[in-house]
């Protein structure tokens, strides 16, 4: 029998619950706020959300615009990039094979 493998993320959001983070959208959205909730797919329960407003001739710029969002939830499938405001710290490659 096979057994079915458990689809697990290798992403563990859990200790930035209730802590600022800021997060990149494909398509070069950003948008920063506390984080309440997560699943396996990476979609995303953020509170008091602030957007960062694109310069209108280059989307990839940022202008110094912003806009509240309050309680929002972000699609997993769009989130490119998720980093704690106050700051970010080395992690082991998790896709480097492990010795043992």
């Amino acid at each position: 029998e096979k057994e079915k493998k458990k689809k697990e993320t290798i992403l563990d959001l859990t200790k930035y619950l209730d802590k600022s983070i800021r997060v990149k959208f494909a398509g070069g959205r950003e948008a920063s706020g506390i984080l309440k909730g997560f699943d396996p797919l990476l979609n995303l329960v953020l509170d008091g959300t602030t957007e960062y407003l694109r310069d209108p001739d280059d989307t990839f710029k940022l202008t110094e615009d912003t806009r509240q969002l309050g309680l929002v939830v972000c699609r997993g499938t769009s989130v490119v990039l998720v980093c704690p405001i106050d700051g970010m710290e080395a992690i082991p490659n998790p896709f480097m094979q492990q010795d043992g």
